[in-house]
């Protein structure tokens, strides 16, 4: 599928393709709000609460890297057409504290018929903690209405 179809797709069907990813049942539990959807791009917001922090009282790298990849699969499936994860690879810059709002941004590099790749930075409120280089594979089926498998 050309991209033109592709962000034709996201155009169509926009709605309920943000639906799905807002109701995303790891990053609703976590507390996660995707803030951004456009082709290829997400953002989300998330506010560290006490469970969320590690032994020396910062942020834990799981939920930093859940945050990650939670926009990474908002962006990589905003499409419309089912995509999953294949491989990441997550540096950690800085801790992230209680209470102050962290937020993911995942922008698509580059894109074709079966993989894609995308770069996503976490940051807080003063700096970048964290980034994440990722990839996806783009299986043919697709989890909007109306669309030809």
């Amino acid at each position: 599928m050309t991209a033109h179809l592709d962000k034709d797709i996201h155009e169509l069907h926009y709605d309920q393709i943000k639906q799905v990813l807002v109701d995303e049942p790891y990053a609703s539990f976590l507390g996660m709000r995707l803030t951004k959807l456009g082709p290829g791009t997400a953002e989300a917001e998330l506010i560290p609460s006490d469970h969320m922090l590690n032994s020396h009282g910062t942020v834990h790298g799981a939920i930093i890297f859940s945050l990650a990849d939670y926009v990474f699969a908002a962006a990589s499936n905003s499409y419309g057409k089912v995509a999953v994860g294949v491989s990441n690879n997550i540096n950690f810059l800085s801790a992230g504290k209680r209470g102050e709002t962290l937020t993911a941004r995942a922008e698509e590099i580059k894109k074709n018929h079966k993989l894609a790749w995308y770069k996503i930075d976490v940051l807080n409120e003063r700096e970048l903690i964290a980034t994440m280089e990722a990839m996806v594979y783009r299986k043919n089926q697709y989890f909007v209405d109306q669309v030809e498998k």
